[in-house]
């Protein structure tokens, strides 16, 4: 039996100067600014080439950056996956033995939370690689489901 594809629709790097980071995707790569990330765990900025959802962070607390990031790291965080049953993609993560990420979805007020924006749920993936699981998609990307 063939999986169904689940397409990559989101990565998310950390930066230690988002602003520069930002300029560089709008004037060297043509994409567009998305949306503004202000929040008590990161701030930055949601940028778009249409398909892909990029987030550049600069992460404010180390709970919800992941402890396996020390304080100020830079380069990838975390990529993510738009898939249509959320609960069946956890489900899927851990017949494989791949966890829910508990610490971060805690400190950043995730899991089955339909109501937040972007990644709903965030799991461990291969090589312990940070995955975030999306039935809404993220913004500025052409299958973003508003609420």
């Amino acid at each position: 039996m063939t999986k169904k594809l689940i397409p990559l629709k989101h990565i998310a790097m950390a930066s230690d100067n988002p602003e520069k980071s930002r300029d560089f995707f709008v004037n060297v790569m043509g994409w567009s600014v998305a949306g503004v990330v202000a929040s008590r765990n990161a701030n930055g900025f949601y940028m778009t080439d249409g398909n892909i959802n990029m987030a550049i962070l600069k992460f404010r607390n180390g709970p919800a950056a992941g402890k396996e990031f020390p304080q100020g790291y830079v380069g990838l965080h975390h990529i993510g996956f738009q898939c249509d049953d959320i609960e069946a993609m956890v489900d899927g993560f851990k017949d494989e033995g791949y966890q829910p990420r508990h610490d971060v979805n805690l400190a950043q007020g995730l899991g089955k939370n339909p109501a937040k924006d972007n990644a709903e749920y965030k799991m461990t993936g291969p090589e312990d690689i940070m995955v975030d699981i999306s039935e809404r998609g993220w913004v500025g990307t052409q299958t973003y489901k508003t609420l």
